[in-house]
């Protein structure tokens, strides 16, 4: 029988989900986080203004914003499951450095992709950053001969291609941020991963 092995609290995971449950909160005392020109006043991505107005402060910011209650509630469950495994794999500090990487580099890419388009939407959400947790995931599940704690790659894999299809299928949805979130994440768990434990003899 194998000894019972507590995991370690990820406290980051922990802090980054009520930080953006307190700034939803904040949000809602303000106004209304559904109206597009409320949340472009508070830091949401709008590619106008990042882009003409230098405004790459939303870059960041709007990892931490989300349209309406369920918006949040959704990112917030998918982060809470996954995002502890992550940060137990990676270590606090880079778990820190790689859910922010995630978040503004899956901005940056959609951002990149819609720049030429005649209508700019207004976006924001947690999701790109939690698309790079599970790309990171995917990545360390792959090296641990596939399972790392309770996760398998079938898991993993049969949430990404749901995820993407629901997002694909959806209106209103940032797939773009999803998928650049993804292979960002998949790319920085290479650098960051130092390898499964070794086990004595």
């Amino acid at each position: 029988m194998k000894p019972y092995r507590r995991r370690k609290t990820a406290y980051v995971n922990a802090a980054l989900i009520a930080v953006n449950v307190l700034y939803f909160l904040w949000l809602e005392l303000q106004g209304s986080t559904e109206s597009g020109r409320f949340m472009i006043q508070h830091g949401a991505m709008y590619v106008p203004l990042v882009v003409k107005e230098q405004e790459y402060y939303r870059l960041l910011t709007a990892v931490f914003m989300h349209f309406g209650f369920s918006h949040l509630a959704n990112n917030m469950v998918i982060q809470f499951v996954l995002g502890d495994n992550l940060e137990r794999a990676l270590g606090s500090i880079k778990y820190f450095f790689f859910y922010l990487i995630c978040g503004i580099g899956a901005n940056v890419f959609s951002m990149t992709v819609s720049i030429n388009d005649y209508e700019q939407a207004v976006s924001a959400g947690a999701s790109g950053a939690i698309f790079g947790v599970i790309g990171g995931l995917l990545y360390i599940v792959l090296r641990n001969r596939g399972r790392l704690e309770d996760l398998s790659t079938r898991q993993l894999v049969m949430f990404i291609i749901c995820s993407l299809y629901f997002g694909f299928t959806s209106t209103g949805v940032d797939n773009a941020a999803h998928i650049g979130g993804l292979v960002l994440g998949f790319l920085l768990a290479v650098i960051f991963y130092n390898g499964p434990e070794r086990k004595g003899p």
